[in-house]
C-alpha cells in the first residue's frame, strides 16, 4: 500500500517564528468550499464569531452560540489541510472563570479538531488564557476593538485614541502576552499604538484596522471580496463579487423565464438501445 502524502498544518511554533519576519496571512472562513480556496494562501484560517453577522444575519456577534462555532469549525477543518485553524470562543463561553473557559475550549477543540482557540482578551481574561495554555490549549488573544463588548461600548468604534484608552489597550496586550497567548489580534487602533504593542510583546501580532506595523493581517473574507454594500474603513476590496453574483442571478432568472434554461446541453435524453 502506497503512503499518502499529507501537507503538515502550520503549528504554534511556525506562527511564533514569524515574529518580525514575513507577515502572517489570515482570513476568515466559515465553510468547507471557501476554506479549500483560501487554504493554500493563508498561514491561519479564523472561524470567527463574525459568522453570526456575515452568515446568519445577526446584528452583532453576541448571539453566537457554541454549537454555531463548532458546526462551522468542523466545516473549515474538512476544507483545509495546510493553514492553522483557529476558532473563536463565543460570548459567554469563557468569561465566568477558568474552568468554564477550559471545558468550552476543550469541547471546541475535540469536536472540530482545530489547532487553537481565540478569546477577546480584556485584561480580565489573563487568568483564563494562562489556565488554558497550561492545559495544552493554544490561545490567540484579541485586543483593542472587541466586538463582543459592543453593548458596553455603544457600537463598533476604534480604541486607544485617548491616553487612558491607550493605556488600557497596552495593558490588555501585556496581560494576554504574559499569560501565554501565542499570537494577538489587534483590532481598530491607531498605527502608532499597534506599532508600540508589536514592539513590546514577544508574540506575533495580527492587525485588522491596526496598520501594516503588525506581524500579520486578517480580514473578513466576505468584506475583502466585496459581498456587502458597506465595508469598514480598514478593508481593501480585492473583488466585487456582490455585483458578479447579482448579474449571474439576473441572467439565470431571465433564462428560466424565457425557457432558455435548461437547454439541450443541460437536458437528459432517452438512450437508444445498445448505445
Amino acid at each position: 500500500m502506497s503512503k499518502q502524502t499529507r501537507t503538515a498544518r502550520k503549528t504554534v511554533k511556525d506562527i511564533a517564528a514569524a515574529k518580525g519576519a514575513t507577515p502572517l496571512v489570515m482570513l476568515t472562513a466559515y465553510d468547507a468550499p471557501t476554506a479549500a480556496i483560501l487554504d493554500p494562501h493563508c498561514d491561519l484560517l479564523l472561524v470567527g464569531d463574525s459568522l453570526g453577522m456575515v452568515v446568519h444575519g445577526l446584528p452583532s456577534t453576541v448571539g453566537v452560540t457554541m454549537e454555531m462555532m463548532i458546526l462551522h469549525g468542523q466545516a473549515v477543518m474538512r476544507g483545509s489541510s495546510q493553514a492553522m485553524v483557529v476558532v473563536d470562543m463565543p460570548f459567554g463561553s469563557y468569561e465566568t472563570n477558568a474552568d468554564q473557559a477550559f471545558l468550552n475550549a476543550a469541547r471546541i477543540m475535540k469536536e472540530t479538531g482545530c489547532q487553537a482557540i481565540k478569546i477577546e482578551s480584556g485584561a480580565y481574561a489573563a487568568g483564563q488564557i494562562a489556565h488554558l495554555v497550561e492545559r495544552g490549549i493554544p490561545v490567540m488573544g484579541h485586543i483593542g476593538l472587541r466586538p463582543q463588548a459592543i453593548n458596553v461600548d455603544g457600537g463598533f468604534r476604534a480604541k486607544g485614541r485617548t491616553e487612558d484608552e491607550r493605556e488600557r489597550v497596552l495593558a490588555e496586550a501585556r496581560a494576554a502576552a504574559d499569560a501565554g497567548a501565542f499570537c494577538i489580534v489587534i483590532e481598530g487602533v491607531a498605527e502608532d499604538l499597534a506599532a508600540a504593542i508589536t514592539a513590546e510583546v514577544s508574540c506575533p501580532t495580527i492587525g485588522i484596522g491596526a496598520s501594516a506595523s503588525c506581524d500579520g493581517q486578517v480580514l473578513v473574507t466576505q468584506d475583502m471580496l466585496g459581498l456587502f454594500d458597506w465595508t469598514p474603513k480598514f478593508v481593501r476590496r480585492y473583488a466585487d463579487l456582490r455585483e458578479a453574483i447579482d448579474m449571474a442571478a439576473a441572467e439565470y432568472a431571465a433564462d428560466v423565464r424565457a425557457r432558455r434554461f435548461p437547454g439541450t446541453a443541460e437536458t437528459y435524453s432517452l438512450r437508444k438501445q445498445g448505445s
